[in-house]
């Protein structure tokens, strides 16, 4: 047991602060069950932005989630001051015993200090200012061999919380209202519970893409097996545009719901599915978190961190490209990422085929 270790049982309310994407958000939603686990009286909340918030929404852990906006920046300096005041304003109401900040992010150091928090636990960093706003620091691995989940539940470790080997998994809730929409969608496109495949080969960045032709090449061989393919992906015009290239390559009959599926709609698809087929991207994340066996293509992005967590998974990346994961936005920031070009579909297909047996 740490010496300073927070005493838990104390706690009335906590507030989780994770500024990141709709992934990073999802990876987060274990450290809110170990939380209330060990303190089940307390009120737990949660600070996320605006574009994330479907993937906390029904977390039985959270009492409330509270939002920052990115498009407060476009609407002028005193809007945005205002927006800025009624959130911190809900904040310091809420007088929070614990911030657990989950990032680097400047914000979190300046809500340890304003909302008034007796405990404040955040990633060390260099920085007086830093240094100054929280009582408690957890170190980050440096040799990414650590998944993020793991990373993320270390900040509850350093506040003297053992962590039960149960109580790591994935939380995502989909309402009543998204599983009737996706059920009546799904009866419409003649798929069966259990019985097609979601392949999902977009992420908004694009450089974490397979290319279209071989998406196209591992439908087909999938399709000539028996299976009905789901293929999806975001309304972003650059992923739409994707999905055309590969519906142009495609032999074989497509269920095509690209752009049509919410997040939370997304997540009742998945959890339906036999089967994920995904590059690194928060739907590979969605599909783990429902139980669905997993497939995720992997380039830059590392597999270690970011793999698909706590369900059958198989990870696929280029064997001859020691460079991996570089993190870069394709070799050489050109945008493309050889370790992918070079990925086959054989390689891909036997994956699936070994989940799917």
């Amino acid at each position: 047991m740490v010496p300073d270790a927070v005493p838990f049982e104390k706690l009335s309310r906590a507030l989780v602060v994770k500024l990141r994407h709709h992934g990073d958000v999802l990876l987060a939603s274990p450290v809110f069950n170990a939380l209330k686990r060990a303190a089940p009286r307390c009120e737990i909340d949660a600070l996320v932005y605006a574009e994330t918030t479907p993937m906390l929404e029904g977390h039985p852990a959270i009492a409330q989630i509270h939002a920052i906006d990115r498009d407060w920046k476009r609407q002028g300096f005193l809007a945005q001051a205002r927006a800025e005041w009624r959130l911190l304003s809900a904040l310091r109401t809420r007088r929070y015993d614990l911030i657990v900040h989950l990032t680097e992010h400047r914000r979190g150091a300046w809500l340890a200090r304003l909302t008034g928090a007796r405990w404040a636990v955040a990633p060390r960093q260099a920085g007086r200012f830093w240094q100054g706003s929280f009582s408690h620091f957890y170190p980050r691995a440096s040799n990414s061999l650590r998944h993020t989940v793991e990373s993320n539940l270390d900040a509850l470790r350093r506040l003297g919380l053992v962590i039960r080997p149960d109580g790591k998994s994935l939380t995502l809730v989909a309402g009543a209202k998204d599983e009737r929409a996706v059920e009546a969608l799904m009866a419409e496109r003649g798929l069966e519970f259990n019985e097609f495949i979601q392949i999902h080969p977009t992420s908004r960045w694009l450089f974490k893409t397979w290319p279209a032709e071989r998406v196209a090449a591992l439908i087909d061989r999938l399709a000539g097996g028996g299976w009905k393919i789901a293929l999806t992906a975001a309304p972003d015009a650059k992923e739409m545009a994707f999905i055309d290239a590969v519906l142009k390559s495609c032999r074989a009959p497509v269920v095509n719901l690209a752009g049509r599926l919410s997040l939370k709609e997304l997540t009742v698809l998945s959890a339906h599915a036999r089967l994920f087929v995904g590059v690194d991207s928060a739907p590979m994340h969605i599909a783990a978190a429902v139980d669905t066996p997993v497939v995720g293509i992997f380039g830059p992005s590392g597999d270690v961190e970011w793999r698909p967590w706590g369900v059958a998974h198989r990870v696929v990346a280029s064997e001859f490209h020691p460079c991996r994961p570089c993190g870069l936005d394709g070799c050489g920031g050109g945008k493309v990422s050889e370790c992918l070009t070079a990925l086959p579909v054989d390689r891909v297909l036997a994956a699936c085929e070994e989940l799917l047996a």
